[in-house]
């Protein structure tokens, strides 16, 4: 079973890692949760679960902003033929449904098989803000602490000017 959201805060709790956590309506896209954050400061990110043609899961994470061409971030990470993957194995691999994607979905990646893409200059805003597993909630976390957590889940993400 995928963690909950109550489980996550409890996993950043125990690891010392505090967080703030903010109720609103569901967003799904960029453009809602524009509509709706208000004044929430930091950094706000996209999260693109893809899968490439060697079958291999990907989980890129960005400022909200960033273009992202496909084509070019395929060549640059070694990833032939880079598509979004489909909701069932986003399911299957990090426990949660579109709309809700975010880099504490690793927390349900227990056999590290999504390899992780980090926009560097998204780690020069602070707070950054995801959402805890389901797209009613926002949660601000600094980024030395996502670092942490990411590792402390098994994985080693790639950082890259993207």
């Amino acid at each position: 079973m995928p963690k909950t959201p109550e489980d996550l805060l409890q996993h950043l709790a125990v690891l010392g890692i505090e967080t703030v956590t903010h109720d609103h309506p569901p967003l799904r896209t960029v453009e809602e949760s524009k509509a709706l954050r208000g004044q929430l400061p930091g950094g706000h990110c996209k999260n693109l679960y893809l899968r490439d043609k060697k079958k291999r899961d990907w989980l890129i994470v960005a400022l909200e902003d960033r273009e992202i061409d496909l084509k070019a971030l395929s060549k640059t990470i070694g990833a032939p033929g880079l598509s979004f993957g489909r909701p069932e194995r986003l399911l299957e691999a990090l426990g949660v449904v579109p709309g809700a994607v975010t880099p504490f979905a690793l927390v349900n990646d227990g056999d590290c098989r999504v390899r992780v893409v980090l926009d560097r200059e998204m780690l020069d805003r602070s707070p950054l803000n995801y959402h805890p597993l389901i797209n009613t909630r926002t949660t601000a976390i600094r980024p030395d602490d996502l670092l942490r957590f990411i590792r402390d889940c098994g994985h080693e993400p790639e950082i890259l000017a993207l």
